[in-house]
Parts: structure tokens; sequence; C-alpha cells
């Protein structure tokens, strides 16, 4: 029930149906997840260490702001661990994870034409993930883990608007560097891909 609580509120923070500055009830959430009080707020407790809720004592809680200090830290750590994984990942790159990324930016395009931004999302990771997984290695990817969700409101803001197409763009440069075994050219469009994720708001 911990985890449903807070796989749910976590999931309506970075969707936006609880926006930036939204007061966060234990008891009011309680009762619109259909479960008891305790489980919300250990999932309210893991959000603010997170960075997605901001809390204090006996005063309030609340959605955080969406360029909050928390998520540019997290932005940093995320574009460093993504340069790196990309780095270790060029010369362990085959055809068939290219075919992969590239099916992946297949179906990431055709979620943003579709307007379906959950799915552009859960394309997007799945493209990054193949750079992540030929990395091989477990801190880089349990830090993005960690780190990744607090960006997820940004990517939301971007994959609904005009700008998702500039990412289906650096995805097929980021998979045509891997191809070709480019690391400095992979790991340029890489950076750009997430620091872009502030720069085009």
């Amino acid at each position: 029930m911990r985890d449903e609580a807070y796989d749910r509120i976590r999931q309506a923070i970075v969707d936006g149906t609880l926006p930036p500055g939204a007061a966060l009830r234990d008891g009011d959430l309680a009762d619109q997840l259909g479960l008891s009080k305790a489980p919300v707020r250990e999932a309210l407790r893991r959000l603010a260490e997170e960075g997605l809720v901001d809390s204090k004592p006996q005063s309030y809680t609340r959605v955080s702001d969406v360029m909050s200090r928390d998520v540019l830290d997290a932005r940093e750590i995320v574009r460093v661990l993504h340069e790196f994984a990309v780095r270790q990942a060029v010369p362990k790159c085959r055809p068939g994870d290219v075919a992969a990324m590239r099916a992946a930016n297949d179906r990431f395009a055709a979620a943003i034409e579709a307007g379906d931004v959950a799915a552009a999302v859960k394309a997007d990771d799945e493209l990054h993930d193949i750079p992540v997984r030929l990395a091989g290695n477990a801190a880089v990817a349990a830090t993005l883990d960690r780190y990744t969700p607090l960006l997820r409101r940004l990517e939301h803001a971007r994959f609904s608007s005009a700008l998702a197409w500039n990412s289906v763009e650096r995805h097929t440069r980021l998979i045509d560097a891997l191809e070709k075994h480019d690391t400095g050219e992979a790991v340029s469009v890489i950076s750009t891909i997430w620091t872009d994720l502030l720069e085009d708001r």
C-alpha cells in the first residue's frame, strides 16, 4: 500500500494533476486514493526526500515548484551520468542496439504526433535506457532512477509542445553517432538533450 500511494501521488505530481504549490493533506489524499493515512504519510515523506514535495512540520505540505533548486541539481547529475553512460556505450553499441533505439524513437515520434505524452515519456525512457544498459554501471543506473523522476514534469511540458520535435531530431543524431562509434558527437548530443530540457522552456 505504501508503494501504491507513492506511485499514484508521484504520477499525479508529474503529470500536473497535482500542480506546483498544491496543498497535500494526508486525509484528503487517503480518501481520494481509497487508502489509509499511514501509507499516504510515508509516500509524502519519500516524495519530500526526492524534492517533489515541500514540507514544513506543523505548517504545510505542498507540491514543490517545477524549477526548484532540487530540479536544477538533478538535471546536472542526470546530464553528467548520461554523458558518462554514452561514452561507455559507444564501443559496445551493436546493430541490434541501434535498431532498438531507432524503434524507440519511432514510437516517441508517433506518441508526439498523437498527443500521448505518457507514451512519449515511456518511449524516451526506453531509448535512453539502452546506452545506460550498455555502460554496465549499476551505480549510474541506480542514481538515474533516483533523480530522473524530478525531471518528469519538465519532460511532460516539453513533450506536449512543439519542442518535442527537436527531441526527435536530437535522438536521431544521438543514434547516428552511436552507430558510427563517434564518441565526441554522441556525448555532445546527449549533453544538449538534457541541457535543453531547461533552456528551451
